[in-house]
């Protein structure tokens, strides 16, 4: 089971100062979280993919490089990649070259983005978004599997002989998960793969996410990946630490109360009664993470957004602290009564691995003449 954290990267005002931080300090705060993520012994952080004000989470390869530089164990990953309005091409390159630069602690999680105005500043139509979602991620595949890619679509210019490089770390492309809040359509396509779905998890009632999961679990079935409950599942999830309910409660409502997502809605009590948020003590947040199986079983990958709502980042540190004390027994919860046949979230060496070992796939000169390489696959 995995463990992490994940952040959308919002500038938002602390309601209780009315300080709203720098993108410069919201960016570097951001690092900061991260490194502190793995020195308490996270296995994952992910960080979104924003193109709009107020946040500060363009460009996430720059991001996860920079982190990845300062960090030996954590895996990173995104929450989500904009498939719909990024040019496959692009990501081929940014991703292959991070698991280079991290020894394979990568993955994506990709998503097709509903802030319609983003759509228009990239080139795209936002009435195409699952197309342009089948579409790219189609390509991006191909991009990463195959050496030379021949390619025709109706998004983007045609590709001839065209090679991605850098070729993928061992001859593995990065895992890849598929967010959504509530597209069935984003987990047909998980389904479809055999990858990952993540579900946010955040603003919708139990009852939904159960829906959204099973979903991709049959289908993934049906595909033939394997039985439902080998599908390999994600969620989101959000909390709110103190020692004491009370003070977690008091201290949080204020945010709760302006949040720009939630705020100005629901009260505080009918929301964490409605959702996954848990706001109250260590024990309580423990108890409700482990509860999230009674409805869509054992699963893979557990990721918390701390940082939001204009929260101080000593107060999302102080979060993590919390967190990194209940994390043994979270783990122990986890694995309690997890069937032998459930497979652990893929990770770079397992799929190296399942692959029967890492390969040297350097591409070198095409041959003018013959039209070949004098590329060697080479098992290590």
């Amino acid at each position: 089971m995995q463990i992490g954290i994940f952040t959308v990267g919002d500038v938002t005002p602390d309601p209780t100062t009315g300080r709203t931080p720098t993108e410069h300090e919201r960016i570097k705060a951001t690092v900061e979280i991260a490194t502190k993520a793995e020195e308490i012994g996270l296995d994952v952080f992910a960080t979104g993919e924003h193109h709009n004000p107020p946040f500060i989470a363009s460009n996430p390869t720059a991001t996860l490089a920079y982190i990845g530089a300062k960090t030996e164990n954590i895996i990173l990953s995104t929450a989500t990649t904009l498939i719909t309005t990024t040019d496959p091409v692009l990501i081929a390159e940014d991703y292959a070259k991070i698991q280079h630069l991290t020894d394979g602690r990568v993955d994506l999680m990709m998503g097709r983005g509903n802030t319609g105005p983003v759509y228009p500043w990239f080139g795209k139509d936002i009435r195409q978004g699952i197309n342009l979602a089948i579409e790219n991620y189609a390509l991006l595949r191909r991009l990463w599997t195959e050496d030379v890619v021949n390619w025709e679509g109706r998004f983007r210019t045609p590709l001839q002989g065209y090679t991605s490089t850098p070729r993928p770390l061992d001859g593995v492309a990065p895992f890849v998960w598929h967010g959504s809040i509530r597209s069935p359509e984003i987990a047909e396509q998980a389904a479809y793969y055999g990858d990952g779905f993540f579900h946010n998890h955040i603003f919708w009632p139990a009852g939904h996410t159960k829906q959204m999961v099973e979903l991709y679990r049959r289908r993934f079935e049906h595909y033939g990946h394997g039985p439902a409950d080998t599908a390999i599942v994600g969620l989101g999830g959000q909390f709110f630490m103190r020692p004491n309910s009370q003070d977690a409660v008091n201290e949080f409502r204020p945010y709760f109360d302006n949040a720009p997502v939630y705020g100005h809605g629901p009260s505080l009590e009918d929301f964490t009664e409605a959702t996954p948020l848990t706001v109250g003590s260590p024990q309580q947040v423990l108890e409700r993470t482990l509860s999230f199986r009674d409805y869509v079983g054992h699963y893979q990958r557990q990721l918390f957004l701390v940082d939001h709502a204009g929260l101080p980042l000593k107060t999302v540190l102080e979060q993590l602290d919390l967190l990194g004390e209940i994390l043994p027994e979270l783990r122990k919860g986890f694995a309690e009564g997890r069937p032998a046949h459930i497979p652990d979230a893929p990770t770079h060496a397992s799929l190296v691995a399942a692959a029967g070992g890492a390969k040297d796939t350097t591409v070198h000169a095409v041959d003018d003449v013959t039209g070949t390489t004098d590329r060697e696959e080479v098992q290590v």
